[in-house]
Parts: structure tokens; C-alpha cells; sequence
């Protein structure tokens, strides 16, 4: 099942997206966000593949809010859950920091997830209970943690997070140094293979950390919300994230962002 899945989703950046890549006129969607002919049709040929190796729903990005709550609803024994460009402002705007997101959930817990940048070749992949990949190499892949939280490279997106806690950390981050590339499928990736050594982003979507979120733990990260503990007892629609690929990392980053301000 995870080679038919890796295999359709490097079919589908073959012939939809890379062709397209700054070839493209995009619109705004309601909530403002980006939507290209490359999102709807490698949307739609992902979901013909996926249901010819599984013959469940299918529930994408490029959908209505009432159609994605429908298909989260049927599919509690399985669903697929795609983004198929994660990323789509670097997309059309020629930075090759996008990719295509694929997870297989029961009963809202993902078993299966392949993530793929097709501009970068990076293949990520995990299978609960089996470990995580890039590129057939296990994750992580960096050797030596940070020394301290203050040594730690982060990825994170401030335009989500409390007012407070993002004035903070731009003007007294507590590690060395941040980035913040667009696409929250690859920065869980990065995270697991230790090119993050911290995350934290204020508000994902389903098709946001599906895949990415099974990676990093394949990979033996740590995830938490800002709230609790339990990243997957979160509000599936909008669920906040704490992460590292470290764990002593990962509790000296949690209780810095959580401490009172």
C-alpha cells in the first residue's frame, strides 16, 4: 500500500503540478488563500488513484467546509486526507518550497503518511509503528541534538500565535536563529529529519499535519498543542503545535511557550 501511494503520488507531480510550476494563473480562495488549476487537478487525479489502492473517502484542501466535515464524518474507518500543493504562494511564485501531502487516517489517527517535494526530490514517508523515512533513509537524519534550547534552529510561524507570545519571540526568541518557508507539510518533515531542531505554528488544518504529523512521530518526535498535552485530542480543524525532534528539547521548548505572559 505505501509503495502504490508513493509511486501515484510521484505519477501526479510528474504530469499536474511540475508542468505547471510558474506556468500557472491562480485565484483567491474565501478565506484568501491560493488555489491554481494545479490544486484542483492534482486533486482530483490524487483522488482517483488513492481509491483504486483503497476504496475510501477522499477528503482534500480544495474542497467545501461542508463536504470536508461530511467525509471526516463517513470516513472513521478510513479516509484519506491530501493536500495536493502544500504551499501553493511558493508554487506560483517560483519558490520550489511546496509539496504534496498524503495521510491515511482511522478513526482520526493517521497510519500511513508520504509527503513529497518534487522540486527538491524529497521523498518523506512513515507507517505507524515502522519508522520514518526520506528518500529510503531513516529519519532523523542530523546526529547531534542542540546542546541547549538557546543553540536550537526553530521553524515558526508567528502570524497565527497569540499576540503576545509572537512579540516575544521576535524580539526575545530563546534559540538562535528561526525560519518560516510556507508549507506546513515540509516544515513537520524538516522537523523530523532534524533540519528543525523546534516548531510551533498557532493553527492547522486536517490536510496541514495528516502526514506530517505521523512523520515526525515515526521519526521519534514530540508533539503537543499550546494547550494540551495530547496533540491528537485537539479540535481537528484547527489544532496548534509544539514540536521537536529531540525530546529534552522538546520539554524545554514547551514550557518556554507556555509560561505565563
Amino acid at each position: 500500500m505505501l509503495d502504490a501511494i508513493i509511486h501515484a503520488t510521484k505519477q501526479v507531480a510528474q504530469h499536474e503540478i511540475v508542468p505547471r510550476y510558474l506556468r500557472v494563473a491562480h485565484e483567491h480562495k474565501v478565506d484568501g488563500s491560493l488555489c491554481t488549476i494545479a490544486d484542483t487537478e492534482a486533486q482530483a487525479a490524487l483522488g482517483r488513484a488513492l481509491r483504486d489502492i483503497a476504496d475510501c473517502p477522499v477528503l482534500g484542501e480544495e474542497m467545501g467546509s461542508e463536504e470536508q466535515q461530511r467525509l471526516w464524518q463517513a470516513g472513521r474507518q478510513g479516509l484519506w486526507v491530501i493536500d495536493p500543493i502544500d504551499g501553493t504562494s511558493n508554487f506560483v511564485n517560483g519558490l520550489p518550497y511546496f509539496a504534496v501531502s498524503i495521510g491515511f487516517l482511522r478513526e482520526g489517527r493517521p497510519e500511513l503518511g508520504v509527503i513529497y517535494a518534487p522540486e527538491l526530490d524529497e521523498m518523506f514517508w512513515a507507517e505507524r509503528g515502522r519508522g520514518a523515512f526520506l528518500n529510503g533513509e531513516a529519519l532523523p537524519i542530523k546526529e547531534r541534538p542542540p546542546t541547549n534550547l538557546g543553540a536550537a534552529l526553530a521553524g515558526v510561524d508567528l502570524k497565527r500565535l497569540d499576540r503576545k507570545l509572537a512579540a516575544e519571540l521576535a524580539a526575545r526568541p530563546p534559540y538562535r536563529s528561526q525560519r518560516n518557508f510556507g508549507s506546513s507539510a515540509l516544515d513537520w518533515c524538516f522537523v523530523a529529519a532534524g533540519r528543525f531542531d523546534v516548531y510551533l505554528h498557532g493553527g492547522q488544518k486536517l490536510w496541514d499535519y495528516a502526514a506530517g504529523a505521523l512523520i515526525l512521530e515515526e521519526a521519534g518526535g514530540r508533539i503537543a498543542t499550546l494547550e494540551v498535552d495530547d496533540f491528537w485530542s485537539a479540535n481537528p480543524w484547527k489544532r496548534s503545535v509544539i514540536a521537536a525532534w529531540h525530546g529534552p528539547t522538546f520539554e524545554a521548548w514547551r514550557a518556554w511557550v507556555r509560561q505565563p505572559r
